[in-house]
């Protein structure tokens, strides 16, 4: 079976502090309107960091009259930026609007789960920057891991594409009682 890389997001651990979005958009030196990962707040109590999906049937692939992107080996993404037009076909059928257009250079770029480091034997740089574990990286060719979920409130339907993203959903956070007011 071929790996199909992805991430795993632990809902319950990230803190929504965008140290893997500002470690993105230092690794590739985006320009200041793309953002290839984005951190939001997800409910009261949570935080949602995504970016690509590397799906296993990539909407923005399909979708291509350039066929700039393709899909690696490993399930990994990439786009060519030389045959990319700038049409945005791909930006408008990615239901996690993960291609980002550059209204500068005309073109559409997008997260390749920094394929570079990956090949040095390196986690993206994401991942690294996460200091709260809330972000790893996966083969989830392997399986499903223990205790992840596909689907999450708040993410885009993922049937047409099937992400390559998994999730430690939030836990129920138990509330103690004392003297008379709640705490956590």
């Amino acid at each position: 079976m071929p790996k199909q890389y992805g991430f795993l997001l632990d809902i319950n651990r990230c803190v929504g502090c965008k140290a893997c979005e500002l470690a993105c958009k230092s690794e590739n030196q985006t320009p200041v309107r793309v953002r290839w990962r984005s951190v939001s707040p997800n409910s009261p109590e949570s935080y949602l960091s995504l970016s690509c999906n590397h799906c296993e049937s990539p909407e923005c692939f399909r979708v291509c009259p350039n066929r700039a992107y393709s899909k690696r080996r490993d399930g990994i993404v990439v786009i060519d930026s030389d045959r990319c037009d700038g049409c945005r076909t791909c930006v408008n059928a990615c239901p996690f609007k993960a291609p980002q257009y550059d209204p500068e250079t005309h073109k559409v770029s997008k997260c390749n789960l920094c394929v570079s480091r990956l090949e040095k034997g390196l986690s993206p740089a994401c991942v690294n920057a996460c200091h709260t574990g809330a972000l790893k990286i996966a083969d989830l060719s392997e399986g499903v891991r223990n205790g992840t979920v596909a689907e999450v409130p708040g993410f885009a339907e993922i049937r047409l594409t099937r992400p390559s993203i998994r999730f430690y959903p939030l836990k129920e956070k138990k509330r103690y009682w004392n003297k008379g007011k709640a705490s956590e």
